[in-house]
């Protein structure tokens, strides 16, 4: 009897180390393509989604597209039993704000919680705008289909709410349609601050903005590379005196491209590659594309990792145009440029990447790192509710990914021997029973 218990408990060791769960593959082939299609073309025919736009038209204006968005989180939440909570997050930005926002305009964002069965105030959200715009920005009664910007990341949010309802999480997933993009990020701001204001613990947001188009402007056509981009460090800057001591840490033991939010971006890489092998995820070193901001930005002002995963080669004559032709080419963001099987592939990424950190244990609060003058290198860290093991993983100091890694075990310390300190860079994640593995903590003491 007692080989038969140490053979399971091998079996159980070598499951959790393997990092692959087959209910994974199950979500990836339930994100439909044709659902994504539909529900890109529902959004683009409200005509205009201008976050000044009409609010009481039932078919044309950001009120009724908002409005139709809720109304798909409740008919997904009544499949479910009512597993979603469902409502609208509003915030009044008024006249002279800034240069885009010419009246006031009540921003209002759609919220679909569907609350974990563990820890029902840990969060995972996935953000998709549900604004659009024209070559002005203030023009908000023309055209503005904004297909692949945004309807696309919305109607992902949608899809992966349709598919991970079906499921049960030990973490809570958010669903979530922001307002106020184009505008300047207004919808972001509104909803950060009520998750602050409500004390969420925020695992990670992923702000999926364009994730529908393959030909570049560059003339690069590429159907699995996407981009995911992410600040080094986090920005919320609310105690000086604490930024200064972490600044003079990091010149002495590194981390300078190891905050949470990069983490989160490593994260979302190696989920990819592990199940989704056939995807190019592409790492940019960048809070967004060159002096540019996405939705995430707010919610890294407030100290919460957050990323924005997109497309790779953008197409500048589809994004903010008035719809036009102009010789011979068709400007405008409409729904023939759209691409679905790549669309597809994008909301599969996130869905996986949500399953993943959904069903994990929580990270590890302290992980300390000791080994200086030493052939060694030595880890520490606290130990988890829920972790059944724990795994060290360890890159070059120029690498943008982790290349390294060690399942040591329900150990709360592992001495790396023959790994020096001084030539890798050092974290620790906690692995739950299914081998779903937390965000990986960087060290953030020093042990003698």
């Amino acid at each position: 009897m007692k080989y038969y218990f140490l053979l399971c408990s091998v079996l159980v060791s070598a499951f959790i180390n393997s990092q692959t769960d087959p209910k994974i593959y199950d979500i990836i082939d339930a994100i439909s393509e044709e659902q994504l299609k539909q529900d890109v073309k529902t959004l683009a025919d409200f005509g205009t989604r201008h976050t000044l736009s009409d609010t009481t038209s039932n078919t044309r204006g950001i009120g009724a597209a908002r409005r139709w968005i809720k109304s798909q989180f409740d008919d997904i939440s009544e499949n479910c039993d009512n597993c979603l909570e469902v409502f609208f997050q509003k915030d009044l930005v008024e006249k002279g704000t800034n240069q885009r926002i010419v009246k006031d305009v009540m921003v209002v964002n759609v919220v679909a919680i569907q609350r974990g069965t563990k820890y029902p105030n840990r969060y995972i959200i996935m953000s998709g705008d549900i604004d659009s715009r024209v070559s002005d920005p203030t023009d908000f009664t023309s055209d503005s289909p904004g297909a692949n910007d945004n309807a696309t990341g919305m109607a992902g949010a949608i899809e992966v709410a349709r598919v991970l309802s079906t499921y049960k999480f030990e973490s809570s997933i958010v669903y979530l349609g922001l307002s106020g993009e184009e505008q300047g990020l207004f919808g972001g701001q509104g909803f950060a601050r009520y998750a602050k204001d409500n004390n969420w613990e925020i695992i990670g947001v992923l702000n999926n903005d364009m994730i529908g188009n393959i030909e570049g402007v560059d003339g690069v056509i590429d159907n699995r590379t996407f981009r995911i981009f992410s600040e080094p460090i986090t920005t919320d800057e609310t105690d000086a005196e604490r930024l200064k001591r972490q600044a003079r840490a990091r010149r002495f033991y590194g981390g300078e491209v190891d905050g949470i939010s990069r983490q989160l971006a490593r994260y979302v890489h190696n989920t990819t590659l592990t199940y989704m092998p056939e995807m190019n995820p592409m790492m940019v070193y960048r809070l967004d594309r060159f002096g540019r901001g996405g939705h995430h930005r707010p919610f890294n002002d407030q100290g919460f990792a957050g990323i924005r995963i997109m497309e790779a080669h953008e197409n500048y004559t589809q994004q903010h145009q008035d719809i036009r032709t102009e010789n011979g080419i068709a400007y405008g963001d409409t729904f023939e440029h759209v691409n679905f099987p790549y669309c597809k592939k994008l909301t599969a990424v996130n869905a996986i990447t949500m399953a993943n950190l959904a069903s994990a244990p929580p990270s590890p609060k302290e992980v300390g790192i000791g080994g200086i003058v030493e052939a060694s290198a030595r880890l520490q860290w606290s130990k988890v509710d829920g972790a059944k093991g724990y795994k060290i993983y360890w890159r070059d100091t120029t690498s943008p990914t982790w290349e390294n890694s060690r399942y040591v075990g329900n150990v709360d310390g592992y001495t790396l021997e023959g790994i020096v300190i001084d030539n890798s860079l050092f974290g620790v994640a906690a692995v739950g029973e299914y081998g779903h593995e937390s965000m990986v903590v960087f060290p953030n003491k020093i042990i003698r």
